[in-house]
């Protein structure tokens, strides 16, 4: 990688030792990425419900919290580290701190290192090895197969890459049972599953961005009616699969089948509505991509919130 060390027009300053302090701490803070952070820990806490069939012990809910957001703030510091030359050119990341100059890439680099290692170190010694391993596993997926192997070389990144984000789900699982289960497969897919048609429309919206840096995202590399085509593809398969958890497997009451096909005919209701304004050649604003990707995030939200919910119906 070739680091743009320049920073955008508009950034002033370059010495981070002249930031007061709090700046640096919520510098630091957004290095991990905390609005992602906040959606992984909301595919974790739920299946520990699930996988001890109602309240688990609370301080291990709270042990496997703050351990997933060290490991996920670890994995996203290491990517912004390795990212900062693109960052620095793209409208959407060209505030993120190692562009500003706010934090220096050698920091960010240790800070990275840093929360891997105590993020693998507190889930080896809190909580058990099963989980420490795939916590592991998650970041090192992220930074070297997703980031570094298949971010900038295949339209296929957020598919493949988007299986770090499925992690959370075997690790809140294992947490509580020290193993992995169907039941955790089954939400693993769901949300390998969901991670393209909730990337891909924000994809839709910034390919300028993506293009300006040779990012082959999606829709770079093909028109809005292939990307909406696949969302539909995948989107289908989200749903089918969702339902599993109910039949074949029998882990939940009548209240998760219910949710899910109601909160999955609302996303396919979306998503193919995307692809029928994608097929007529609507393009801009009137394309409305952002609808299906910020109602991805109120899915995954509500649906979780189910899983958590219903051991106490089951």
């Amino acid at each position: 990688m070739t680091a743009v060390e320049s920073r955008p027009a508009g950034v002033i300053g370059t010495s981070t030792g002249q930031r007061p302090f709090a700046a640096r701490v919520m510098a630091f803070v957004a290095l991990t990425k905390p609005r992602i952070i906040e959606l992984l820990l909301i595919t974790t806490v739920p299946v520990m419900f699930l996988a001890a069939g109602g309240v688990p012990d609370l301080w291990l809910v709270l042990t496997t919290v703050v351990g997933g957001y060290l490991s996920a703030g670890g994995a996203n510091a290491l990517n912004m580290y390795i990212d900062r030359d693109i960052d620095a050119l793209m409208h959407r990341t060209e505030q993120r701190p190692l562009v500003t100059g706010m934090v220096s890439p050698r920091e960010g680099l240790i800070f990275g290192i840093a929360l891997s290692v105590v993020s693998t170190v507190w889930f080896a010694v809190l909580v058990n090895m099963l989980s420490a391993a795939l916590s592991l596993a998650a970041i090192l997926f992220y930074v070297f197969v997703y980031t570094l192997g298949l971010k900038r070389r295949t339209a296929q990144n957020i598919v493949w890459g988007g299986i770090a984000g499925c992690m959370p789900v075997f690790i809140g699982w294992s947490a509580v049972t020290n193993s992995v289960s169907w039941a955790a497969l089954v939400l693993f897919l769901v949300i390998f599953l969901w991670t393209p048609p909730h990337y891909w429309p924000l994809s839709m919206k910034v390919k300028d961005d993506y293009e300006r840096v040779g990012v082959p995202m999606l829709p770079v590399v093909a028109g809005n009616l292939v990307v909406a085509r696949q969302i539909v593809i995948y989107s289908w398969a989200m749903v089918i699969v969702s339902l599993a958890l109910w039949w074949p497997l029998g882990e939940t009451s009548w209240l998760y089948p219910v949710a899910a096909v109601l909160l999955g005919a609302m996303w396919l209701k979306e998503a193919h509505g995307l692809y029928s304004r994608a097929k007529a050649g609507v393009s801009g604003a009137k394309l409305k991509e952002m609808r299906l990707f910020h109602w991805s995030i109120t899915y995954l939200s509500l649906l979780f919130v189910v899983v958590a919910v219903d051991p106490f119906l089951h």
